[in-house]
């Protein structure tokens, strides 16, 4: 396996990261099929070369297939798992009849799955035991990859080392640079904290905090963070990378951020059922908060700013009674 050349690449969820990662992949020369539920977007990749519904304005390499049909992606060398985290388990267990003995599945999901609290590298040992899993994580935009623009991301591929570097080799490009890693669950444990932390920055400058509160708030999530990884067995080093801090610092600085988008609009008096039923698009972080509150309980872990999240969302709080319950907590020592 280690020693394996990956050329033929499937990219399961025609969303805007999956559309963005088959046009990198294309542009470094591998053959691309893009598996999306819609068919309009399949259609609209094949003959307009450009997925309309969700990343519209990109024009996409010709030789980026698209398939709403499974089949297409039987023999691939690799796959990408794209789909939002709480359909993976639904999605790859469609995929499973073409899905060869050991094949490499990058998982590119960033979320805990409600029912089970699983990651998605567990979700994918459910459903393929034999696939070895492998999980992309780090700062970066789908439009800002798409267009070819300087991006760092973490590629955590556990401990074969020689498969870690084909696979960083085969989706790098000149301006997409993986960082290999061995923390798989490092990985995910950083990509599900930082979306739930994008919403409450997100709150905290809708209502007019300021930046002073935004940067507390960045530093103090990333605590919570760091505590639950350490608890669950992650490396601290994983969770200062590009996959912890990296995507942190990005997810809660940006309006591009579909989840501190969420959160700016909660803090500006909108309904999360307003919020939600104007986007097409998934904003993970409000599935996963409160699949982390019950996490972060059954470890053991004091995570107050997510935990305030998951109670705004469920409505047992509202922002104005979440933000001064926080800042009434007793004062403790920083580390």
């Amino acid at each position: 396996m280690s020693k394996q050349k990956f050329q033929k690449f499937g990219v399961i969820g025609g969303g805007a990261w999956g559309t963005a990662m088959a046009q990198t992949l294309a542009v470094s020369g591998r053959d691309v099929v893009l598996w999306a539920f819609e068919k309009e977007v399949s259609t609209a990749v094949n003959t307009e070369h450009e997925n309309t519904v969700y990343l519209p304005g990109v024009k996409l390499h010709p030789s980026v297939r698209a398939s709403s049909d499974f089949g297409a992606l039987e023999g691939m060398d690799a796959v990408l798992g794209v789909a939002p985290a709480q359909h993976m388990r639904t999605t790859l267990e469609k995929f499973a009849p073409y899905a060869a003995p050991g094949l490499p599945v990058i998982l590119c999901s960033k979320g805990i799955e409600i029912s089970t609290l699983k990651f998605m590298a567990e979700v994918l040992a459910d459903v393929l035991p034999d696939a070895v899993p492998a999980v992309l994580s780090g700062p970066s935009f789908a439009i800002d990859v798409a267009k070819g623009l300087p991006t760092a991301v973490t590629l955590a591929v556990g401990e074969d080392q020689g498969l870690g570097e084909n696979l960083a080799a085969a989706i790098a490009a000149p301006t997409f640079r993986p960082y290999l890693s061995t923390d798989v669950l490092g990985a995910e444990i950083g990509g599900a904290v930082k979306n739930v932390l994008a919403i409450a920055c997100g709150m905290v400058l809708g209502k007019g905090l300021g930046r002073s509160a935004h940067a507390a708030l960045i530093t103090r999530g990333f605590a919570e963070m760091t505590r639950l990884g350490a608890a669950l067995g992650a490396r601290p080093e994983t969770l200062t990378g590009m996959c912890g801090l990296g995507d942190l610092v990005l997810t809660c600085s940006s309006e591009q951020s579909r989840n501190m988008s969420a959160g700016l609009a909660l803090g500006r008096g909108q309904s999360l059922s307003e919020i939600m039923a104007s986007r097409s698009a998934v904003t993970e972080g409000v599935a996963t908060a409160p699949a982390l509150k019950r996490l972060a309980v059954k470890a053991g872990v004091e995570m107050p700013i997510c935990e305030a999240v998951a109670a705004i969302l469920d409505g047992s709080a509202n922002v104005d009674t979440a933000i001064e319950a926080l800042l009434n907590r007793a004062h403790r020592a920083e580390v």
